[in-house]
């Protein structure tokens, strides 16, 4: 428990929480106010969600331990516990951070859907991050993480915008299917063969050639086939499950 004691550890966790209810705030006044598109908003929490903890890492340097993996999932759950119906009932600031993820398609499962993809996303990545660690190839996590973040964060916006041609994907729960774009797909497949390459020298030659030629493919179709709002988990197994094969066998 002392890790989780750590001052910078704490004013990490404090600011990440803080700048989370700021960035959904400030996005879900986006919507009600001016009519931004909920697909665009959405997608704001999302880069703030994963690359927000980074970037405070490095600011506030702490030693990360399983305590304080622990505690920093517990502080977006209790991000996701502001967001729950019994309290944005109570609290404009709350409905307004509700509003920036609330899609109307996604209604009435909207936070149901989130909090399981994040949960689920914990769970896949916790133990490849492990494995990895035990191959001595722990850098090598971030090529999910990265192409969900960025690829996976570029893919909806990307594809309102521009999708002209579209597929359906059943969801997790309710029986409906939605539409995804090829546009938007295909943000995911540049996106991972840009981040492969540029961690070429965590691979041998064999290993690259091999990483570069698969990563983009099987995390493109990993994000085509995933239920709808439940691609996070999808592409942390598929891409995280290649790498490890990679790495292991080659």
């Amino acid at each position: 428990m002392e890790s989780l004691a750590q001052p910078a550890y704490l004013i990490s966790r404090i600011v990440n929480l803080s700048s989370l209810a700021l960035v959904a705030y400030l996005s879900g006044r986006l919507v009600i106010q001016h009519g931004v598109r909920v697909n665009y908003t959405r997608k704001i929490n999302h880069f703030a969600l994963f690359f927000l903890p980074a970037f405070l890492e490095d600011v506030f340097v702490f030693e990360s331990t399983a305590s304080t993996s622990v505690a920093s999932a517990a502080v977006y759950g209790l991000f996701l516990a502001s967001l729950t119906k019994p309290v944005r009932s109570r609290s404009a600031f709350s409905a307004t951070m509700f509003a920036s993820i609330d899609r109307p398609e996604d209604r009435p499962h909207t936070l149901f859907w989130l909090t399981t993809q994040m949960a689920a996303g914990f769970l896949v990545l916790g133990p490849l991050a492990w494995v990895f660690y035990r191959h001595g190839a722990y850098r090598l996590i971030y090529i999910p993480i990265l192409v969900n973040g960025i690829g996976d964060g570029l893919a909806e916006p990307v594809g309102v915008r521009f999708g002209r041609r579209t597929y359906r994907v059943p969801s997790l729960t309710s029986g409906r299917s939605y539409s995804r774009s090829f546009v938007g797909s295909a943000c995911v497949f540049v996106s991972a063969l840009v981040i492969v390459f540029l961690f070429r020298d965590a691979f041998t030659g064999t290993q690259f050639v091999a990483a570069i030629a698969m990563i983009p493919v099987v995390m493109t179709l990993a994000e085509a086939f995933a239920p709808h709002t439940w691609d996070t988990p999808v592409l942390f197994l598929s891409g995280g499950v290649v790498l490890l094969g990679v790495i292991t066998f080659l």
